[in-house]
This record gives C-alpha cells, sequence and structure tokens, in this order.
C-alpha cells in the first residue's frame, strides 16, 4: 500500500483535469451514488485500445537499424550489427559509460479509442552488460506530433544502469507522469492519435551480448470523468489458489526501496501471481536477501521493481516486465471495463493484480484508507463478491479477503474522488496488471482477448 493518504503520482495526474470538477459534484455524488447503485448495468462503451508487437512478423516490419528479429517459441528483437555508440550518465550514480545501441521503431498505430493518456508494456530479457530504452512518439488528433517521450530505461538487473523512468518530459499538450504519458487537458478534446514506439537495445562495447525484447506495446485509453460507475451483475463464483504473501511482514526491510515493507503492495502482488504461474527464485538469486527475513522473494520483487527516479516499486510497467522475466510468462498493464471482464479472466484461470485508491470508510472490512494500492483478485463469492489477496494485512494467513462486490467496483473503477480532506483526487479507472503464459491455452487465450489484450 502507498503511504496512507499521502500524495501520489496519480493525484498529481488528476492535478490538470480536476478544476474542471467544482464544488457541486459532491452533493450530485450523494445524490445519484443511490440511482446508480440500483441501476441495471450497461456493456460499457470501449474505452481501452490495446496494441503489442510480438510475433516473428510484427518484428520484421516497422524500420530496424541494427536489430533483426529472431523466430522460434517465443519470437524476439535482437541486436544484429551495432547502429552506433553513445554516453549514458547514469542520474542515479553519476557512472558515465560508452554503450553499442541498436533501434528498431514500430509501424504507425492509429488508436481505435483516441487516447487522453498511453502507457506501454514490454517484456524483455536483458542479460548483463545490456539494457533497453522505450520511447513512445505521438500524432495528436489535430495532426500535430508529440516528441518522442522516454517512457522506461530498463534492465532486469541493476548492477550496469538503475532502471528509472524519467520525469520533467513535456510539450505544453502532454506530459509523461512516471510510466504514463497523460494529455493535459482532456476537457478541451486533445487527443492522442496515433503513435509509434521506438525501441533502443544498449550493450558493451565489442561484445556479441544483446538483449531480446518479446514484447512491447501500449495502451491508449479515453475513460469518462466519473465518480461512480454502474453496478455490475455477478456472474461467476470462482476462486483461484494463489499464494498469500503480506508486505507487512516486511516493514523495516531495505528501506532503500520504496522505504520498506509498508510500500510493498505492488511488487508483493507480483510475486503471488508470478508464483502463481509457476516462477520460483534460486536459492543463488536470493542470496542476497537477509537470512533472518521471511519469504525473502518479496524483498526480491521489492529491489527488481524499483524505479530509482520515482524512488519506489509502483511503477506500473516496471512491475509487468518484472513478471515476464520468469521463464514463459508476459506481463502487461492495461484497463479493464467491468467486474465483468474480471470473471471473464478468473473463469479461464488468470488472476489479476488491480489499483485503487480509498477512503477507509469506502471499503469494508479493509480498515485503511489510501491514495494508491494495489491488490490482487484472486475470485468471486457466489454472491458476487471479491475475493482479494490484500498485501496490507499482519501476516501471510490474513490476506485472503472478502471485498463487498459493489464498494469494490466502484472505488476500482471511478476516475475521480474525495480525499480525506474533501479535495477531488484521482482514480485509476480500472488499472490492472495481467501476467499469463507466453503461450496461453485456448481458453485464456479467447479471455484475453475478450477483454482487449491479445
Amino acid at each position: 500500500m502507498s503511504r496512507a493518504e499521502q500524495p501520489s503520482r496519480r493525484i498529481v495526474l488528476a492535478a490538470a483535469v480536476a478544476a474542471t470538477v467544482t464544488g457541486t459534484a459532491g452533493a450530485a455524488v450523494a445524490l445519484d451514488a443511490t440511482a446508480e447503485a440500483e441501476a441495471p448495468a450497461q456493456a460499457p462503451a470501449r474505452t481501452v485500445d490495446n496494441r503489442a508487437w510480438t510475433t516473428y512478423t510484427d518484428w520484421r516490419g516497422g524500420t530496424a537499424q541494427g536489430t533483426r528479429a529472431v523466430a522460434g517459441a517465443r519470437p524476439g528483437l535482437v541486436i544484429a550489427t551495432a547502429a552506433g555508440t553513445r554516453d549514458y550518465t547514469d542520474p542515479h550514480t553519476g557512472r558515465s559509460a560508452r554503450w553499442e545501441y541498436a533501434t528498431w521503431t514500430s509501424p504507425v498505430h492509429r488508436l481505435t479509442v483516441p487516447a487522453t493518456e498511453l502507457i506501454a508494456s514490454w517484456n524483455a530479457h536483458t542479460p548483463a552488460g545490456t539494457w533497453i530504452q522505450i520511447e513512445l512518439g505521438g500524432t495528436y488528433s489535430d495532426g500535430t506530433a508529440t516528441p518522442w517521450y522516454v517512457l522506461g530505461r530498463w534492465a532486469a538487473g541493476d548492477q550496469d544502469i538503475k532502471r528509472t523512468s524519467v520525469d520533467d518530459q513535456k510539450d505544453g499538450r502532454s506530459t509523461v507522469w512516471t510510466d504514463t504519458l497523460a494529455v493535459d487537458d482532456p476537457a478541451g478534446g486533445l487527443r492522442v492519435a496515433s503513435y509509434r514506439l521506438r525501441l533502443t537495445l544498449y550493450r558493451r562495447p565489442g561484445t556479441e551480448l544483446t538483449p531480446t525484447v518479446w514484447r512491447a506495446g501500449a495502451m491508449g485509453s479515453d475513460v469518462p470523468d466519473r465518480f461512480t460507475v454502474p453496478a455490475s451483475t455477478p456472474g461467476l463464483a470462482r476462486e483461484l489458489a494463489v499464494p498469500r504473501y503480506s508486505q507487512e511482514i516486511h516493514i523495516g526491510q531495505y528501506p532503500e526501496y520504496d522505504n520498506g515493507g509498508e510500500a510493498w503492495c505492488s511488487p508483493t502482488s507480483s510475486q503471488m501471481i508470478v508464483e502463481y504461474w509457476g516462477g520460483r527464485l534460486t536459492p543463488e538469486q536470493l542470496a542476497w536477501v537477509d537470512p533472518a527475513f521471511a519469504d525473502p522473494q518479496v524483498c526480491h520483487a521489492a529491489r527488481y521493481t524499483f524505479d530509482h527516479q520515482y524512488n519506489g516499486c509502483g511503477n506500473w510497467p516496471f512491475n509487468a516486465a518484472y513478471a515476464a522475466t520468469f521463464k514463459d510468462l508476459q506481463g502487461v498493464v492495461t484497463r479493464l471495463r467491468s467486474l465483468t471482464d474480471l470473471e471473464t479472466l478468473i473463469a479461464a484461470g488468470i488472476p489479476a493484480i488491480t489499483s485503487q485508491s480509498f477512503l477507509k470508510g469506502e471499503l469494508t472490512g479493509a480498515g485503511y484508507g489510501t491514495a494508491g494500492h494495489l491488490m490482487t483478485v484472486i475470485g468471486f463469492t457466489a454472491d458476487g463478491d471479491v475475493i482479494a489477496n490484500d498485501p496490507n494485512s499482519p501476516s501471510n494467513e490474513a490476506v485472503r479477503r472478502v471485498y463487498k462486490r459493489r464498494e469494490w467496483e466502484n472505488i476500482w473503477l471511478r476516475t475521480k474522488r474525495y480525499n480525506a480532506e474533501g479535495k477531488v483526487a484521482s482514480g485509476t479507472g480500472g488499472v490492472c496488471y495481467l501476467y499469463f503464459p507466453a503461450r496461453p491455452t485456448p481458453r485464456q487465450r479467447a479471455a484475453l482477448t475478450a477483454v482487449g489484450v491479445m
């Protein structure tokens, strides 16, 4: 869990549009909430566009400068011949080094949902001595272009570079907030209509090393401002056997990574689902962790999802990329439209990590409030209530929670809320991480396609 009711980048992200919501909105919410809760659910309009490059044909498309596509069970992109060298000074260590590089630029993707926000995801193998940079360049709905925005400098390890987001990227019309490219004034009608991704693969000069990128893509979305969402109708009773880990038993451990366990909701949730799919860390990988600490794999997840610029473990794409470092796993960040989408995934055996913010009194049984928290949804009761592995629990045994369906779906799907001071703050609008096999079963593929990911 993020520190209870402390400012987060998600609140900052909403600041540009919060001014359009006046103080009268609170009264409107109070008047409308009951009616909305009782109204029959409508099929939600499509508000999300996902595009990912994953196949051999995908990697052979676009524009390559020194990269080449590789075939096989998991096609990817590698360095063939370096296109040149560049010097990089790591802002978090001050160390400068020269790197060989090669690039790949995707074809233009025209969004079916012109977007107010875009979030990239990538899955890659980066052996020691390599790393990658992910950029996005877009075209606005008025035909003008964005800059090339850096959405991540990433390596699975932390010895060559410190994985990092990049602050202070803006053009007066859009801004990068850690992992999210957002239009500054969505109420004005401007949208991102299309984009390209640019991948830069780096390696130590004079070597044959190479990163391998298996998946790269972005989720564009235009979720309408809302304090409440229509109630959905329960349609599934099933619970998945997902391991349970508490972040709270790690309080005080490795405070250099996001102040220790009290802020490790994201990596703790990631580790739960990684292990659900069979991902395991070796004793050698965990050797750096103090042997007195329980569940050392949670400490490991915190270290290897840590964003050194954001100074936290909650960078959404970094968590998805971490999951994909485990054999035969993919990870993406997306938005879902409803609890029905989550039921579709659970029915196919796919749990989800969801992001939400709420006051202490808004989620019965939670016992806390938060400006941003990740949970792992593992199922639904016969009454349709949400079964979640909530890492903000005092012990592993206490992690499994049942939350009221109506409360839970509203705090997850809304984009606006009131914080403890009565001010308008942001909600995530249905953000979640999905981790799933590199080669999904037909049923899993059908479920992922149904929620717009495949």
